[in-house]
């Protein structure tokens, strides 16, 4: 009972105050009427006994204000009353009010926008039921060569795996997403595909809306041709219609029987518009690693024992290729969470990212603190006077806590917009399916920490300024009534070289990444890219696994393109520059002194034209003519590369490579992705070139499912409406046949640079936003010095000193501090810069120029943020100041 009488004398004292305010006016007022009745009684006047008894009482005023601090809601009441005081000295300081909540909100704002990647990619559970059961597969094999990555499997390793690991349920995916042609009607429609086996919707836990799952018979090779769609797919090309389901659909340019819907939020690794049963044999596809295993411990295993069923399957394998080429190495296997593995290449990036985030927060705090600090020392003769009228010490600390706490709300409501609007550009910034997950939300846990993150910036800037009220003598307040702030000089200078040593980290580390896209950008190409149009297509169609069929699209499709006018050359490739391609691995040198030395090499089907298309400069013997066709002598051309790696640097022409292929030309290297020694994102690897129309159909069936060949073509200058002519050449050919997309070699080298220009734009941006922090910092130090010496620098002048000495005199504190902070930050990056050396592409960690480029452009910043605010010494009068005296 105790506690709901006082819940209710909570609530009455809030929300029925004036009533209150009314009854305790009249129970003091009575009460001091019933005292001065009494004393009246006794014998005393009137007069003399209403005095005796206010003094007695302490005043009705004194009274009533005590029941108020012991009443129900009081702490509340305060705890307004000191809010609505901060706010009001908001609004009289505009200036002050908007710099701090736009600096929080920029701070704050790059924070929630990173911690949301990071969100999605590390904490945020997957999308599934119990994904603490949900794993992937890792290799570590330790020896001369060492390793510990994620592990494609094999067609033999996946049969292993599935049937010799009875802890897991198992499913593999293949490893690049295929783009597919769907006629549904008088329509054709490109969609993204994913090819999956049996199971592998058991594995996510995910259960169709309609029909069923993949079955055993349908994955084996030669199996039923089924298709599960996406709701997506259901409800725009179907109509939802739920008669789909046995029904034939069109795909691939043959009949597949569709059995399942997936549900409306159903997300997958690969988050495909339909899926097709994967069909994995130990041949074919299955004789590379071109598989990515997925799988979920059953009930009642554990994760030890899947792994030791693993590697005890493993271990029957007939082909050890992680031991070539690694004498004494020794393999395990071994799971990790799915999350991890699918995350693990971002994951580095997302906490670097994370990392300058931080620093933006903490400089933004350094330079807040020194901010409030100022505006403290201008508060101090108001402190002083209320410490003299009996305030506590601790009652103007919480005052001041409340108002940074208020600033921090507001900043942080800030930040969430800011936030959102930065995650969004982020987000269309980044190529389509970059981030292995299906959304990057604001959810819960992303406004928590931005909740988190406005409390401690009201802690690391509200700090300083707080504690020094509690230094603060009351008699030196009072008596000069102007705050000078020189005390705290060497605080706030302190607070600069914070800022600007960070600062200069963040430049460095900008530096670095622009230098290392320039360079990548600025890498010989090894054609001319300029007035090339290219245009995709998905041949992964049944009608094209005929290799004449295949040739007799490309003869014609390069014909009708060949008619369009301010056309140059027309040729069609499996892959183009700037692109990874497609690996042939174990191929033999027939002769000379090299025979039977195998090596792995790139390989790119072209037509003829290919080379002039791209103005590939031929260095050797000749391109492909027309004559190579599928009944001649087999032949290829090389790179420079193949050259230097097979044939040490001699002349290969002649010389014969697998079943009977003569080289007849050698070609420019080109830049490329790689794909056989991932490293650098561009580089030349050793790359071989045939004729398309020399290609088995089992090679054209098993190339198009990875790769959709290239439509490349060279105009004079620009055409108005090239894209539609080449859409309309093609369908001219095959009217089912649509482009999926069109592309210039700058659209190409850019989807390839992806990450580095989005860690550059990221990366600049939060530089720049520093940089910019640190000037307004500096610019404030100096402003504030001005504003408090004005009257010591009017008598300086008056006394026979200069303006420009006055000037070096007041900014010298600022500069100073900018040095010492410039100093310290390249300090820092001897240090901090060594974590980028795996990010850092032709340009070294302490590269000079960026150093230096880095040191002069904090210089100039530093010196014109010092400078600008002395500026107003130039305006001040000394015989004003003489007379103020």
């Amino acid at each position: 009972m105790k506690f709901w009488s006082r819940m209710s004398s909570f609530w009455r004292n809030l929300f029925r105050k004036q009533r209150v305010e009314n009854q305790l006016d009249d129970e003091v007022r009575g009460y001091v009427d019933m005292l001065t009745d009494e004393r009246i009684a006794s014998g005393m006047s009137a007069s003399e006994a209403r005095r005796s008894v206010l003094v007695e009482v302490g005043g009705i005023e004194q009274v009533k204000q005590t029941v108020r601090d012991h009443r129900a809601g009081a702490g509340m009441e305060i705890l307004w009353r000191d809010a609505r005081y901060g706010l009001r000295q908001f609004w009289r300081n505009p200036g002050f009010t908007v710099t701090v909540i736009l600096t929080l909100a920029l701070s704050i704002g790059a924070n929630t926008a990173i911690f949301s990647i990071v969100n999605a990619l590390m904490l945020k559970s997957l999308p599934y039921s119990h994904p603490e059961r949900m794993g992937t597969i890792y290799t570590r094999i330790t020896g001369p060569t060492t390793s510990d990555e994620r592990h494609h499997v094999n067609g033999e390793q996946w049969v292993l795996l599935r049937d010799n690991v009875p802890a897991l349920i198992s499913a593999v995916s293949g490893i690049r997403a295929s783009g597919v042609n769907l006629e549904a009607g008088s329509h054709v429609q490109y969609l993204h595909a994913a090819r999956v086996s049996a199971h592998y919707f058991d594995v996510l836990a995910v259960h169709p809306i309609l029909g069923r799952n993949f079955s055993d018979a349908e994955d084996r090779p030669h199996g039923p041709k089924t298709a599960i769609l996406s709701y997506g797919l259901w409800h725009n090309t179907f109509g939802s219609d739920p008669s789909i389901l046995g029904r034939p659909i069109l795909l691939k340019g043959e009949p597949y029987t569709v059995i399942g819907v997936l549900p409306e939020d159903a997300t997958t690794p690969s988050n495909a518009d339909l899926y097709t049963a994967i069909q994995a044999a130990r041949d074919g596809e299955g004789g590379g690693t071109n598989f990515e295993a997925i799988t979920r411990l059953r009930d009642g295993a554990t994760w030890q024992e899947a792994d030791a069923e693993i590697n005890r399957a493993w271990s029957l394998r007939t082909n050890r290729y992680e031991l070539e080429d690694n004498p004494g190495a020794h393999v395990t296997y071994y799971s990790v969470p799915l999350q991890k593995g699918e995350t693990a290449t971002l994951r580095p990036q997302a906490l670097t990212l994370m990392l300058a985030a931080a620093f933006i927060l903490l400089i933004a705090c350094a330079n807040l603190a020194g901010l409030t600090l100022v505006r403290m020392l201008r508060r101090t003769p108001e402190v002083a006077t209320r410490l003299a009228l009996g305030a506590s010490r601790w009652q103007i600390q919480k005052q001041l806590w409340i108002e940074n706490l208020l600033l921090a709300s507001a900043g942080g409501a800030a930040g969430i917009a800011v936030g959102f609007v930065t995650l969004r550009g982020l987000l269309l910034l980044l190529p389509e399916h970059f981030l292995p997950v299906a959304s990057v939300p604001l959810d819960g846990r992303v406004l928590a920490f931005t909740l988190l993150l406005s409390l401690l910036t009201s802690v690391l800037f509200g700090m300083l300024p707080a504690l020094t009220t509690r230094k603060l003598d009351l008699r030196s307040a009072i008596g000069n009534r102007s705050a000078t702030g020189g005390d705290h000089l060497g605080l706030r200078q302190a607070l600069i070289v914070s800022e600007v040593a960070l600062t200069a980290v963040l430049l460095a580390a900008s530096g670095l990444l622009i230098r290392t896209l320039i360079h990548l950008q600025t890498l010989p190409p090894g054609f001319n890219p300029d007035g090339v149009m290219t245009a995709r297509a998905s041949l992964d169609d049944a009608r094209y696994h005929d290799a004449s069929a295949f040739r007799k699209l490309l003869n014609e499709s390069i014909a009708a393109m060949r008619q369009i006018p301010g056309m140059q050359q027309a040729a069609v490739g499996l892959s183009l520059p700037y692109e990874r391609s497609l690996i042939l691995g174990g191929l033999s040198i027939s002769d000379g002194k090299e025979a039977d030395q195998k090596i792995m090499t790139d390989e790119v089907y072209v037509t003829p034209d290919y080379f002039a298309a791209l103005q590939i400069p031929v260095l050797m013997g000749r391109s492909f003519t027309e004559a190579d066709g599928p009944d001649t002598q087999q032949v290829a051309i090389v790179n420079q590369t193949f050259v230097h790696k097979a044939f040490h640097g001699e002349n290969p022409i002649g010389r014969h490579l697998g079943n009977d292929m003569m080289i007849v030309g050698v070609v420019e290297d080109v830049a490329m992705a790689p794909g056989l020694d991932p490293g650098e994102p561009l580089t030349g690897e050793q790359t071989l070139y045939i004729p398309a129309t020399q290609l088995a159909a089992t090679q054209l069936s098993m190339a198009h499912v990875w790769f959709q060949p290239s439509w490349i073509v060279r105009t004079a200058g620009p055409v108005e409406g090239l894209n539609a002519q080449m859409q309309r050449a093609l369908t001219s050919v095959d009217p089912n046949l649509p482009f999926s997309g069109f592309y210039s070699m700058h659209d190409v080298l850019a989807k390839t640079l992806a990450t580095q220009r989005v860690e550059v734009a990221l990366l600049t941006a939060m530089a720049a936003l520093a940089l910019l922090l640190s000037a307004v910092g500096i610019f404030a130090l100096v402003a504030n010095i001005v504003a408090q010496k004005t009257r010591e620098i009017g008598i300086r002048i008056a006394l026979g000193s200069t303006i420009h000495q006055a000037m070096v005199h007041i900014g010298a504190p600022g500069i100073r501090a900018s040095v010492l902070g410039l100093t310290l930050g390249l300090v820092l990056c001897a240090g901090a810069l060594r974590a980028m050396h795996s990010v850092l592409y032709g340009v070294g960690v302490y590269d000079v120029r960026t150093i230096v480029a880095v040191v002069l452009t904090l210089s100039a910043v530093t010196l014109i943020a010092a400078i600008v605010p002395t500026l107003r010494i130039a305006r001040i009068d000394p015989a004003t100041t003489l007379r103020d005296e």
